[in-house]
């Protein structure tokens, strides 16, 4: 490995390896904005980053608190400095909301502030067992007097628009006043992106007893999100306690002041119901209270039972248990954990770039989510991953409005969107990049290979599939100096270091699988459910004359080889570039998106991130081994892995083609990339995509598991070091789960009458009288 990979490898853990906790250990206002991410709590529609209950005057250099829901966003015009003709005209950007975990604890008048006073005993731990995050600490503040407080902290799974706090406290060495101010405030902005900082404006807000609401409306975009609190007191706090409320245009408040007795304990318990909609004539407001009254009247016990019980069941599903190696146990839970909570599970919304951990990447959709997210969910919870599909699905007509935008027919999606339009305005990093169109229609051929869902690809999937496919026909065209192929102009593979080159590998060859899959599907749908076919071809005027124009083309696209080199050329003009070893550039210089002009970058043979490799993953039954070798020595030197999709697929084609310790290296960087925070920028939120990379690179990867033409291959290995590593697969209409030791794997089947698969060349039958076979590898 490169000498500056090296360095990152050898970093020193930020916390203590745990099977199933993520512990910091102390406070230190350093370390406060990184762990701001890692401790951030979310279920797919909302997310509440790491932020403590107590507020703090920080800047923004070591705190950006934030709240936010998966889907809502503000909208602003983009300011070109010339602009393009057809260019898109507005952004989107996911907004900061209320914070509604505020609680401040003050004794007598002094405010409880980690920064003042004296941190006696200190300890926040998030519990990825059970779904919760716990804090403890004893504070002396500047009088002598010592409190012990304790908070967990949840966010719903089974309850969506449910968040919930348990404040408890206790007076150590003195009796007398504490108050506790408890508040949902509505003055926030958000910390990056916008330049209307101030997207919110609030519309009502009411205050009662224990109880209160607060609605606001996205200025930009309409979006109204309702926030309905209701405090729940213990009987020693009600017995003790006078509640004041104050409210103001942008917050409400509650004090509970107690006349707290020493060595008593008292515990508020803050349940909160957060719903938002879209159109003027709703209001989220009745919805949000309901979730809070049923909320409180089965209490928060009850909430953190529903919390174990719901990730007893996910970890059944998806754990990866690892034997031998403790750092890379504690990664894999984290890994899954933060992809759970960013997917998005309606089929409205899907995962951003940072999930729901932070603002960069403005909230968000990549194709990250479909190329490196999905899978995961595919093979474990495939009704996550139906509902991603489903999302595509219904932004279909946007990415028809985009083709359009392009003079293309057919749909194009867009490389960065919320709200299913192109939202960036940078074209030579965004709408370039068309391979986004069969990123989808491999995750649509993905999802139907495993789960055989039917009714989805009738429905959805052969529509997608047909839309995307069109866009090649109207995007490509025969080239009489390219020997009369059909050719991919102007275009950027998943390396975004070479954006507007003529036939990307990579694009090229998954131009022709998208269109090959439309074809198969539209037959077989046709065979098997023709009036359902017809519908569908009479809605979208799909005749038989263009897919028979599909199937031409299709036999006709370029594919480029390079008979010099014998290895698949990145594009025509690659290999003509400068050349450049990466080892070469400073270390300064890394990552060179930050630090080099583009037209430097362009003009050399250097890689942001997988793009040829990938093509060998994805598409790997159609390269033989050596080819494979050849590509990777190639390509390897010359990439800088400045995304972190990138190290994730160099470690599974490493490991295919047996280069054993570089897979290990490219495998850590990926596993345990925010939580070592390798690339030192996880303040700004965990990194979704290489979470998923994760599971790919150790079930694709260690465990060489492919799936092509609806069959199954495991061609496993047992990484130097580890003991045996575990894990289990969704497969048609069955479960598997495979354990691998040294010299020797076990395939069990869990669930389903009967599964087939491939162990290197052996056909493997598990059914109900042959559950299990131990094999040799």
């Amino acid at each position: 490995m490169r000498k500056y990979h090296a360095k990152k490898l050898d970093k020193e853990a930020l916390y203590p390896y745990q099977p199933w906790k993520i512990t910091e250990q102390e406070f230190l206002i350093e370390t406060n904005h990184h762990n701001e991410a890692i401790f951030t709590l979310g279920n797919g529609y909302m997310g509440l980053r790491g932020t403590f209950e107590e507020d703090y005057p920080g800047s923004e250099e070591t705190t950006t608190p934030g709240f936010y829901i998966n889907g809502v966003y503000a909208s602003e015009e983009i300011i070109y400095g010339e602009e393009a003709p057809n260019s898109p005209k507005k952004g989107q950007t996911i907004v900061n909301l209320a914070d509604w975990s505020e609680i401040n604890l003050y004794i007598n008048e002094e405010k409880l502030n980690l920064l003042k006073g004296q941190i006696l005993d200190y300890k926040r731990e998030l519990d990825m067992e059970q779904g919760i995050l716990r804090r403890e600490m004893i504070w002396e503040d500047r009088q002598g007097r010592k409190i012990e407080i304790k908070i967990n902290r949840l966010i719903s799974l089974s309850r969506e628009h449910i968040g919930a706090i348990r404040y408890q406290f206790k007076a150590i060495n003195f009796s007398g006043k504490i108050s506790v101010n408890s508040a949902v405030n509505g003055d926030v902005s958000n910390h990056h992106h916008l330049r209307n900082k101030k997207a919110l404006e609030v519309i009502e807000s009411e205050i009662n007893t224990n109880t209160g609401y607060l609605l606001h409306k996205v200025k930009t975009t309409g979006f109204k999100v309702a926030y309905v609190v209701e405090h729940l007191l213990d009987d020693y706090a009600k017995q003790n306690c006078e509640i004041k409320k104050r409210s103001s245009d942008n917050r409400i408040d509650w004090i509970f002041e107690i006349s707290a007795v020493e060595g008593e304990e008292y515990t508020i318990d803050k349940i909160v119901g957060i719903n938002h909609c879209k159109e003027e004539a709703e209001n989220p407001l009745s919805a949000a209270r309901a979730s809070v009254a049923r909320a409180s009247i089965t209490g928060f016990e009850n909430l953190v039972e529903e919390q174990a019980e719901f990730m007893s069941g996910y970890w059944q599903d998806v754990d990866v248990k690892i034997e031998g190696a403790e750092a890379l146990q504690q990664a894999f839970r984290f890994n899954a954990f933060h992809i759970l909570q960013a997917a998005g599970k309606d089929g409205q919304t899907s995962v951003a770039a940072k999930g729901i951990s932070g603002e960069h990447y403005e909230g968000h959709y990549f194709w990250d989510t479909e190329s490196y997210i999905l899978p995961f969910f595919a093979f474990q919870r495939p009704e996550v991953a139906r509902n991603l599909l489903l999302y595509r699905y219904n932004t279909l007509d946007k990415a028809k409005k985009n083709a359009a935008r392009m003079r293309l027919e057919g749909a194009l999606y867009p490389w960065r969107t919320i709200n299913g339009a192109e939202a960036s305005g940078f074209f030579m990093g965004s709408t370039v990049q068309y391979h986004i169109n069969a990123d989808i229609a491999y995750a649509v051929n993905l999802y139907y290979q495993v789960s055989r869902d039917q009714e989805f690809m009738e429905n959805y999937g052969l529509e997608i599939l047909i839309e995307t496919a069109r866009m090649w026909l109207s995007l490509g065209s025969y080239i009489p100096m390219h020997d009369n192929k059909f050719c991919f102009n102007e275009v950027c593979g998943p390396d975004e270091y070479k954006p507007g080159v003529n036939n990307n590998a990579y694009t090229n060859y998954m131009a022709k699988f998208n269109l090959d899959i439309a074809i198969k599907m539209a037959e077989i749908i046709k065979d098997k459910s023709p009036e359902k076919y017809k519908r569908v071809a009479e809605r979208i005027g799909l005749t038989d004359n263009e897919i028979n124009r599909m199937r031409e083309i299709s036999e006709d696209i370029y594919l480029p080889y390079d008979e010099r080199l014998e290895i698949t050329p990145q594009d025509d003009s690659f290999l003509y570039k400068n050349p450049i070893e990466v080892d070469n550039i400073p270390d300064s210089d890394l990552p060179l998106v930050k630090n080099w002009h583009p037209l430097i970058i362009w003009r050399y043979q250097v890689i942001k991130q997988a793009d040829v490799l990938l093509l060998m993953l994805q598409l790997g039954y159609q390269f033989d081994r050596d080819l494979k070798i050849r590509n990777y020595d190639y390509y390897e030197p010359k990439t800088t892995h400045d995304s972190s999709l990138s190290p994730a697929i160099y470690s599974i084609l490493a490991s295919e083609i047996g280069y054993k310790n570089q897979a290990y290296n490219y495998f850590m960087q990926t596993a345990r990339l925010d939580l070592d925070d390798f690339n030192e920028n996880v303040y700004q939120g965990v990194h979704t995509a290489c979470m998923g990379g994760t599971w790919l690179a150790l079930v694709q990867g260690f465990a060489g598991m492919r799936m092509f033409n609806n069959k199954l291959y495991f061609h496993p290995d047992l990484p130097d070091g580890w003991d045996e590593y575990q894990f289990r697969l969704r497969f048609k209409a069955s479960q598997i789960e495979v354990t691998v030791k040294e010299n020797k794997v076990k395939y069990m089947l869990i669930s389903g009458d009967k599964v087939e698969f491939k162990h290197y060349d052996q056909l493997v039958v598990l059914e109900e009288s042959n559950l299990s076979q131990e094999l040799e590898i």
